[in-house]
């Protein structure tokens, strides 16, 4: 036992020190099996409707609950954290504002990318392991894996929170075969801090530790796909049109976010100078140009209008 012990700690170096390589800042291990104490949580969110239209959200419950029914043969969940906190951000305040998180290169292509290298390297490594690659596109619930590897606490904001770091990071997942030694969460640090509820322009967040996502910009503006957005929400969204960082922003925990040092993250130089004047007379061919890599295509040309349409309805 001592033996295997040591190996697979030999492993946990080894997948740390390579993922490190290539650009994430913290790696975690959990082991694969049933989220018993999520369970009730996702049913009871799920039944208050707080993912509004989304319904993607209330399929493959059992999955979403147990990596080992996703992917047959999971022993272990590798949790890694990527850094996209950017160097400058938008200059004209007054104008629709953008979620960090898209200024540059859709993530999504970006991190497969790494995690395919990763896997890669441990198959030369380690051998014929069985792995697959997540990064926000399967029913996996990544804060709940990350929670558990250590890698932060949930805070009030329903974000991870690293104590290092802040939490404008991406989380992606290795589902792998081999056996690794798990490592255990850490605490949560948000005391009686309430700045990001009581930041929430649209009361996404009245219940600590809760999100109502049919209230959360993020929502409205990326994933509601209705003609307009509703009325309700005139004159609270705060000049985003596509995500929001509210609720990251004023975190007293994110002074600690360094500056990322991915290239594919970096924004477009004419998308930070934008005006108001200029998001308004945005033509598809200058949106294809500024953000046709982004993950802005995924409320398409039409949807970042509508929302900027809505936002107009503010001034």
């Amino acid at each position: 036992v001592v033996c295997s012990d040591m190996k697979h700690d030999a492993y946990k170096a080894l997948i740390i020190n390579a993922a490190k390589a290539l650009g994430f800042f913290h790696v975690g291990f959990s082991q694969a099996g049933f989220l018993e104490e999520e369970a009730p949580r996702l049913e009871h969110w799920l039944q208050q409707n707080y993912h509004g239209k989304m319904a993607y959200m209330a399929n493959h419950f059992d999955k979403r609950l147990d990596p080992r029914l996703l992917e047959p043969g999971t022993k272990t969940v590798i949790s890694l954290l990527l850094n996209y906190y950017p160097e400058k951000t938008q200059q004209d305040l007054n104008a629709p504002q953008i979620a960090k998180y898209a200024y540059g290169k859709d993530y999504h292509y970006v991190i497969k990318d790494k995690l395919k290298e990763l896997l890669f390297t441990l198959r030369q490594e380690v051998g014929d392991i069985q792995g697959r690659a997540f990064v926000d596109s399967a029913p996996v619930m990544d804060k709940v894996w990350a929670q558990k590897a250590g890698l932060g606490w949930m805070g009030k904001n329903t974000n991870l929170i690293d104590p290092k770091n802040g939490s404008f990071f991406f989380i992606a997942e290795l589902f792998v075969d081999l056996e690794i030694s798990p490592d255990g969460p850490i605490k949560d640090y948000c005391g009686t801090c309430t700045r990001c509820t009581d930041a929430c322009p649209t009361d996404a967040l009245a219940t600590p530790y809760l999100i109502d996502a049919s209230k959360c910009i993020s929502y409205l503006t990326i994933e509601l796909k209705d003609a307009d957005l509703p009325s309700a929400f005139n004159g609270k969204m705060e000049n985003w049109a596509f995500g929001c960082d509210i609720c990251q922003d004023v975190c007293p925990w994110n002074r600690f976010s360094k500056v990322q040092k991915e290239d594919a993250f970096e924004p477009h130089p004419e998308f930070l100078n934008l005006s108001s004047s200029e998001w308004e007379s945005l033509t598809e061919e200058t949106f294809q140009m500024l953000f046709g890599k982004s993950a802005l295509k995924r409320t398409k040309f039409s949807g970042l209008k509508r929302n900027i349409q809505f936002l107009k309805k503010d001034y």
